[in-house]
């Protein structure tokens, strides 16, 4: 049947070919079992709970939703919706899981419900508790679980009895033990609690978002549904408060200490048997953080590190975190390299830009990188590699070697227990990923035990993405032609197909990531993927070149990659489009409006147009903030209040501006407003609204003909 299908149907139906696909790993200490999440099939949305037994050789699931709803659809809460939009999560069934700390025990919410899984027995059983039921974890000795419900942090046994809570929210605008919107969406931090090693207190966020102004979304195709209130911490306004409180399973209450007024990010939770709480804390302006130990009995807080940086800091997965001898794990931009610390010590060279910590052992950290600046420039951008590095040997610098290493650039990750490492390759030859179980030997080297198997589908078109290197700045490129395309079939139209903000790579080393781009090219164009300044890339330096000058730089790399590929490919520079999705909808509206002279077409879909309109720890980030800076504000924007901005001399070039209505992250006021002004200034353009479609588009109809009436578009617009 999948042979049957069109592309666009089946990027469609298998939400991008991630269904299937196994995901988000557990690993017992005792290397055990390694339990994780899987669909039953590549077309299935319904996410099980998988163990694998590693000395059975055998997996089992341990929760299935079906059976455990009997078959009825699943209810989402309006804070479960929430959590899953700034997640991108668009699957169903068991979409996340927490285990105790012995990977026995397993809790999830399954429409609204509470469930815990005996994970050694294979077995799922429902607890009694008051719903809806958001984000339940164990405790670490497998006794309890706490949960969220009615932005109330709650706690019952893993028996089904002692359900209470142990903080109700004061106001309706006050929930615990759920992140923010600006930490889920921005900070990558979606929890809102933390239980202690000994399992008899929780660190417990509060959050009030009273402050913060309101917006209201409604959806026009149904006018008699009232909008939907949502407090959005745009650029420049207020932000939620947010504080700790430590909570003790005998009533008692502390509140955490520290300068909010200075440093208003609650960024990084970490509590682990190495150390006491250890918190991540950001100024506004994310040019200044502390590193913060708790003081369980007070509440008091220590400084352990700060730092500061003149442009801004970034936050990584993984950190920070305490090793078994009490030091501080960190990352951290050291001559200009983004190197991996251990206390003072740094552990990494130039040769390395680590990306994120993956497991802290006993001596040893588990890491992912890239080639760093002081590497040779490899034979092909994309490739993200996992190593280990010791910190208990001698000297300044301790060694490092690659986990799984392969002969060609790929892109891998990993988890791991005490021997076992769970080790994802993807690779550009190759569909889908591969999942193997290392097991470290005697003598240093890792011996495969097994692979789990990926249910994902194979897509019907095969990418043949060439990855390189383009222009002076050495920017990174994927170049896709259609297939079977002949040197004497002549040059073709260019379709520019970038993400291309801060943050953002899509130059990767994985087949998979280019499946969309292949049947773009396989239409009849040369598509070109490019990196420029600002996302993730071999120095700090390159990463924040683009401090108050996104549109410029960024739309200065896309056309320096196009004019430098001009000369090693067939491109038709006299047929040049452009299509993307939020920052990269930005980025097409840009080369539109500022580079007539290049870019022929744009799609521009969901654009932030007016920087203004987005929230303020993205944003301010990188343009500062607004009342100290409009005119960076006023430069990077596509519209002003007057009408378009930077708009350069020369025709009018046709646009497709796509957005969802019901999208609460960049919400469809920018695409209004960019419609409008080019309304007034004359410039043709279609509109294309979604209805009831958020910043993600997982409705299968809908993405499918998104991809059909862009090739339309772009068909008619360059003449083709």
């Amino acid at each position: 049947m999948t042979g049957q299908l069109s592309f666009p149907r089946q990027h469609a139906r298998t939400q991008r070919f991630t269904l299937g696909a196994p995901r988000a790993f557990s690993v017992a200490p005792d290397d055990s079992r390694v339990v994780f999440l899987r669909s039953r099939g590549g077309t299935d949305r319904a996410g099980l709970l998988w163990v694998y037994d590693v000395a059975g050789r055998r997996e089992y699931p341990a929760a299935d939703p079906v059976a455990l709803l009997g078959g009825a659809d699943e209810e989402l809460s309006a804070e479960e919706r929430a959590r899953r939009e700034r997640s991108r999560e668009g699957s169903a069934g068991v979409v996340g899981y927490a285990v105790d700390q012995s990977v026995e025990t397993a809790a999830f919410a399954l429409s609204g419900r509470l469930f815990v899984s005996d994970l050694t027995g294979g077995e799922s059983r429902e607890l009694p508790a008051p719903g809806p039921v958001v984000d339940p974890r164990p405790s670490p000795d497998g006794r309890h679980v706490a949960y969220v419900a009615g932005g109330a942090l709650r706690v019952t046994g893993t028996g089904g009895d002692g359900d209470r809570a142990l903080a109700e929210p004061e106001a309706d605008t006050v929930t615990y033990g759920l992140a923010e919107f600006i930490a889920a969406e921005e900070m990558d931090r979606t929890r809102g609690f933390w239980w202690s090693p000994d399992s008899d207190t929780l660190l417990v966020a509060r959050a009030d978002d009273a402050p913060v102004r309101r917006w209201w979304i409604a959806d026009p195709a149904h006018p008699g549904q009232a909008p939907t209130e949502v407090a959005y911490p745009a650029a420049g306004t207020a932000d939620a408060e947010v504080r700790l409180v430590l909570l003790g399973l005998d009533g008692s209450r502390t509140e955490i200490e520290w300068d909010r007024q200075r440093y208003p990010y609650l960024a990084r939770v970490h509590w682990s048997a190495y150390g006491p709480p250890l918190l991540l804390v950001q100024a506004r302006d994310q040019r200044s953080q502390l590193y913060l130990a708790v003081d369980t009995g007070s509440g008091r807080t220590s400084t352990v590190h700060a730092d500061e940086d003149a442009v801004w800091l970034d936050l990584f997965p993984g950190v920070p975190a305490w090793t078994p001898d009490g030091r501080l794990v960190r990352i951290a931009d050291e001559g200009g390299a983004r190197a991996l610390m251990v206390g003072d010590r740094k552990l990494t060279s130039g040769a390395l830009q680590v990306r994120a910590v993956l497991s802290v052992g006993e001596d040893d950290v588990l890491f992912s990188a890239a080639p760093g600046a002081e590497a040779a420039l490899p034979d092909q951008p994309g490739e993200l590699d996992v190593h280990r590095a010791w910190f208990r040997g001698s000297g300044d610098q301790g060694g490092w070697e690659p986990v799984g290493k392969r002969p060609f650039p790929a892109v891998h990750s990993a988890v791991r227990g005490d021997r076992l490492v769970v080790l994802s390759h993807a690779e550009p030859e190759r569909p889908g990923a591969r999942v193997e179980l290392l097991r470290a030997t005697d003598h240093g080297a890792a011996e495969t035990v097994a692979e789990i198997a990926s249910y994902a589908e194979t897509p019907v078109i095969t990418a043949r993405p060439q990855l390189t290197f383009a222009g002076k700045n050495d920017i990174p490129c994927a170049v896709l032609l259609p297939t079977g395309y002949d040197e004497g079939d002549g040059p073709l139209p260019v379709l520019m197909d970038p993400y291309g903000g801060p943050h953002g790579q899509r130059v990767v080393a994985a087949h998979n990531a280019y499946v969309t781009s292949q049947w773009f090219a396989d239409q009849g164009f040369a598509v070109i993927v490019a990196d420029g300044r600002g996302s993730p890339g071999r120095s700090p330096a390159w990463e924040k070149a683009v401090r108050d000058d996104l549109a410029a730089i960024t739309l200065e790399d896309q056309v320096e990659a196009l004019t430098a590929l001009a000369g090693r490919y067939p491109l038709d520079l006299g047929r040049v489009s452009i299509r993307g999705w939020s920052y990269g909808g930005y980025l097409a509206g840009l080369a539109a409006l500022r580079r007539p002279d290049v870019f022929h077409a744009a799609v521009v879909g969901a654009p932030v147009t007016d920087w203004r309109l987005y929230d303020t720890h993205y944003t301010e980030r990188y343009l500062g903030h607004p009342d100290e800076q409009p005119a960076v504000y006023a430069a990077n924007s596509l519209v002003t209040d007057e009408g378009l901005s930077g708009v350069a001399e020369g025709p009018a070039r046709p646009m497709m501006i796509i957005h969802g209505l019901a999208d609460d992250n960049v919400v469809v006021a920018h695409s209004l407003r960019l419609s409008s002004a080019l309304l007034a200034a004359g410039h043709p353009h279609e509109v294309l609204p979604l209805s009831g479609v958020t910043h993600m588009t997982p409705q299968e109809q809908v993405a499918e003909n998104l991809l059909l009436l862009q090739v339309d578009f772009l068909k008619r617009s360059l003449g083709l």
